[in-house]
């Protein structure tokens, strides 16, 4: 277990490596490995455990009644996944985790996580304050993402979140996290569809755009 890496992903930002090695003891913490494609979590399932990517990658899969799947959201190494849940005791899970690619899991019990243990350790209130950061983060992420697939049009979708990457980088030069096909799937949307509209906005002197870099420019009419 690489102590040091993990003081520094969000959840354990603040406590030290002596204290880490302390505290996982009494977050009944677990690790496992899984091989790309293989499900560590299926809908359906009751979870009492967050898991925290420690290497790799894993999916979140919608499955839907007629056969078919999608993935709703992709979590990176030093992230957290199925927290919602494990929270909320006996509530099921809505969708499939699958590893993206060869990974390590620590999987951590939530009760312990936010309850105060019989030692009274000093630094577990950084970590439960680290918890609700978190939660607060990702729900600023899915209403940015809900302002963002509001809109009927496709050029509106773009639009609303281009111009928030461009406020969050203080830039109307930036580089946002995603290649076309998962741009395309954050705002729902055709890959070719947005393709094509991108290129529209290019003529339309709206933005200038190479891969995922993008410069918005001042127009009359974005519509």
């Amino acid at each position: 277990m690489n102590y040091f890496s993990l003081t520094n992903t969000p959840l354990f930002r603040g406590i030290r490596e002596d204290e880490l090695r302390e505290m996982l003891s009494c977050l009944n913490a677990r690790e496992q490995e899984y091989k790309k494609g293989e499900i560590i979590l299926r809908a359906g399932d009751s979870v009492t455990e967050v898991g925290l990517v420690e290497k790799g990658s894993v999916n979140i899969v919608v499955n839907f009644y007629w056969g078919n799947s999608g993935i709703f959201g992709h979590v990176i190494q030093g992230d957290l996944f199925a927290e919602t849940y494990a929270a909320i005791p006996g509530k099921e899970l809505l969708n499939d985790v699958m590893a993206a690619e060869d990974c390590r899991i620590l999987f951590l019990d939530m009760r312990h996580l936010t309850t105060t243990c019989s030692s009274s350790c000093v630094f577990h209130q950084r970590i439960v304050h680290n918890l609700l950061r978190i939660f607060a983060q990702k729900n600023l992420s899915m209403s940015s993402r809900m302002m963002h697939i509001a809109p009927r049009s496709l050029r509106e979708r773009l639009l609303s979140y281009l111009s928030e990457q461009a406020m969050e980088h203080g830039s109307a030069q930036f580089s946002i996290p995603f290649d076309r096909q998962q741009l395309a799937d954050y705002l729902g949307v055709d890959r070719s569809a947005m393709s094509n509209e991108l290129s529209k906005m290019q003529r339309d002197g709206l933005i200038s755009c190479k891969r995922n870099e993008f410069t918005l420019h001042e127009a009359a009419n974005a519509d």
